[in-house]
């Protein structure tokens, strides 16, 4: 897959740009925020139909404005053209085109053009609460699969109605039939997160290795309430428990991935560089998983490249990515001469970009 052309309007503090974007390396340079991080969210959005910050909606639109509008006209790996265009307004939402055509469900978007960022946020998997986890291997999952999006969706929406109705009512009847469709849905997501995690682990390992050239063994597992009990009996057991906290204390939504290191936990004993290289060693997982089942090359983002990471571990992660198994590639970096000089040891080609402001110069 890869991104021909980029259109912005109102994105953020990028008021309007056009970029033309190589099929190999493209490198965007600049201080801190003059937007260079803007332009991979855009990119990001465009694929997940939502930033990858954690940010509203209306929080990317550019202050003072009404809407924003984000464009690309891709090349899939077969040569096929295709435009996206997403648009958001504060007024009329979200609307998000294909082709011209407008998505019925905008879920039904999500893994038709895959993405990977690599970022300086994703310290918050090792640092946050497993929530951060969750939404993570949610995102992953989803552009897997769209079965595992859809189980997802309707698990989200009946535990909304349960914890509602606990709120109100101990009917024991009604919470059968919620313990039922739960049940159904949370087993078909647990199954599909238990199984990605396991096919990580060997690739995480693997990518770990190379880039850190640590003998330390890390490991990933995926830790849920399913592993011992099946979800209608959980449910069963922390009825009296549900109806005194008046919400659902067990199920999929509890869940949690754990990472290791040398058999500890990695937030405690992971020095800073090895926490990174374990979670880009993560990211590059998911971008092997996510190529051989879409069977497209995703774009690769790598935001702020060189944070907390020294020249040899960037330079271990340059020649990964510069192998056929990877596609198109964005890079940030707030060092032009830094980041330039290493993608000549790398002997790479790239295209560059100065960002300032909001404008975008090649």
């Amino acid at each position: 897959m890869r991104l021909k052309k980029l259109l912005l309007i109102n994105f953020k503090n990028l008021r309007q740009c056009e970029i033309s974007l190589s099929e190999g390396i493209n490198c965007f340079v600049g201080n801190n925020g003059a937007g260079k991080t803007n332009i991979l969210d855009a990119v990001y959005y465009l694929s997940m139909s939502k930033s990858a910050l954690t940010l509203t909606d209306g929080q990317s639109i550019m202050h003072g404005e009404e809407f924003f509008v984000t464009e690309g006209s891709y090349v899939n790996d077969e040569g096929r053209e295709e435009v996206v265009n997403c648009s958001f307004s504060r007024r009329g939402g979200k609307v998000l085109k294909r082709n011209g055509k407008e998505y019925d469900r905008i879920a039904d978007h999500v893994g038709q053009f895959p993405v990977v960022i690599v970022s300086p946020q994703d310290t918050e998997l090792i640092t946050d609460a497993a929530e951060e986890r969750r939404r993570y291997l949610n995102a992953f999952t989803s552009q897997l699969d769209r079965r595992a999006l859809q189980a997802l969706m309707r698990y989200n929406a009946v535990l909304a109605e349960r914890n509602k109705f606990l709120k109100m009512s101990s009917d024991e009847s009604m919470l059968q039939i919620y313990d039922m469709q739960l049940a159904e849905h949370g087993t078909v997501v647990y199954q599909f997160r238990r199984d990605i995690v396991e096919r990580m682990q060997p690739l995480v390992e693997e990518y770990y290795k190379v880039l850190s050239d640590d003998s330390e063994q890390v490991e990933i597992s995926y830790r849920s309430e399913l592993s011992d009990v099946p979800m209608q009996e959980l449910l069963l057991r922390s009825r009296e428990r549900d109806i005194v906290n008046q919400f659902t204390t067990a199920g999929i939504h509890r869940d949690d991935v754990i990472f290791r290191i040398g058999g500890y936990p990695l937030r405690k004993y992971g020095s800073q560089g090895q926490q990174k290289s374990f979670l880009i060693a993560l990211k590059l997982a998911q971008y092997r998983l996510l190529a051989e089942s879409t069977g497209e090359k995703p774009i690769l983002l790598l935001d702020d490249l060189f944070d907390k990471l020294d020249m040899k571990r960037v330079e271990r992660l340059l020649g990964l990515v510069a192998g056929d198994d990877f596609g198109q590639i964005c890079i940030t970096d707030c060092n032009k001469v830094r980041l330039e000089e290493t993608l000549m040891r790398a002997n790479r080609q790239y295209q560059l970009f100065d960002v300032d402001g909001g404008d975008v110069l090649l």
